[in-house]
């Protein structure tokens, strides 16, 4: 059996979507998997057992282009028994259905009636969980979830894991506290830099060594959280921030001995490594898109005013996670990684 997946558009997301392949593998054993998304998911895929190939769509999130769409489709014909669409939208339905795919699974959504011919209701109070909405669609309708969920877990590779250490002139001579300060969704995600700059000292005081993780556009903030620290501390941060593809990211922070994260698509990397992981969460709740590993705190005020899933703070003082203390972030590191820790008063 030859199943093709259509990949969601967000790293989180696309680390989640494992629980589904996994599905998929139990369920039928000798089935191949494909994955049809963007191309810089590749990394991701390509550390996924149960994945035979990462195909690429070369289209931007949001972007219709019929004719690429239809070309790629037309590419697929005759390859697969069947399609199954993580997104909702009838984009992601196109091609499939230019494929001619025999059986094309999805959740109801963007009128894709007609596109998709195994079309699922959501019952959101049933599957509350984004892996419970990924997982159903493995089974047949109404079908009960396998328990316990699967978790994802990236396979790495140690001689890639090698190549990025030196490449970037790193040593695992000392503990690493990993930290990933950024969010696309927006400062409502953002956890405050003097805040994890209070846990990196923290942790660089008792012999430990910091890597700073994320995109181009979190390098600023990489550095905010290194300046803010006096000389002699600061040099023990490496930046790495926009410096690394998302593949050596990922090996990087394998070799993470804990990481501390806000609510984004590397807070599920670093979960889908299995490292200890501190996750703070401000605006948005873990009760949708939680991470999946067993040795996870995860940190929160719960404010009245939060989860709000919004990108900017309604009042304007982003208090669910400016009133987030690095204290409580600190004991949480305590407890995952064994660690004694002391704080001078009023952290």
């Amino acid at each position: 059996m030859k199943i093709l997946i259509v990949g969601p558009s967000w790293v989180g997301d696309m680390v989640m979507a494992q629980t589904l392949f996994q599905c998929l593998k139990q369920r039928h054993p000798e089935c191949e998997i494909d994955v049809l998304a963007p191309e810089w998911s590749r990394p991701i895929l390509e550390r996924m057992p149960e994945v035979r190939a990462a195909l690429s769509l070369p289209l931007g999130h949001g972007v219709l282009d019929l004719a690429t769409r239809r070309r790629i489709g037309k590419s697929l014909a005759g390859q697969y028994d069947q399609a199954i669409l993580l997104p909702n939208s009838l984009k992601s339905a196109l091609v499939p259905w230019f494929a001619g795919i025999p059986k094309r699974t999805g959740w109801k959504g963007e009128m894709r009636y007609g596109l998709l011919n195994d079309i699922r209701t959501l019952d959101k109070a049933r599957y509350p969980l984004m892996i419970e909405r990924f997982m159903a669609l493995a089974y047949e309708p109404g079908a009960a979830l396998p328990q316990p969920y699967p978790q994802p877990r990236l396979r790495i590779d140690e001689s890639s894991r090698e190549a990025a250490l030196s490449q970037f002139g790193l040593q695992l001579d000392r503990p690493v506290l990993a930290l990933c300060p950024g969010a696309e969704f927006g400062e409502a995600k953002r956890w405050p830099a003097e805040h994890y700059a209070k846990v990196a000292e923290i942790k660089i005081r008792e012999g430990w060594q910091v890597w700073v993780f994320g995109s181009k556009n979190d390098h600023a903030g990489g550095e905010d959280i290194r300046m803010r620290l006096i000389p002699g501390l600061r040099e023990e941060v490496s930046n790495l921030s926009g410096q690394t593809s998302l593949a050596e990211a990922i090996d990087l922070m394998s070799a993470a001995t804990a990481v501390v994260s806000n609510d984004s698509g590397l807070m599920h990397v670093a979960a889908a490594l299995n490292r200890p992981l501190v996750a703070i969460y401000g605006s948005t709740s873990p009760g949708f898109t939680p991470p999946l590993a067993d040795r996870v705190e995860i940190v929160r005020l719960g404010l009245d005013c939060s989860p709000c899933f919004e990108r900017t703070c309604r009042y304007g003082h982003y208090n669910c996670l400016r009133e987030l203390k690095p204290r409580p972030v600190i004991e949480a590191l305590d407890r995952l990684v064994g660690e004694t820790l002391t704080l001078v008063e009023g952290d």
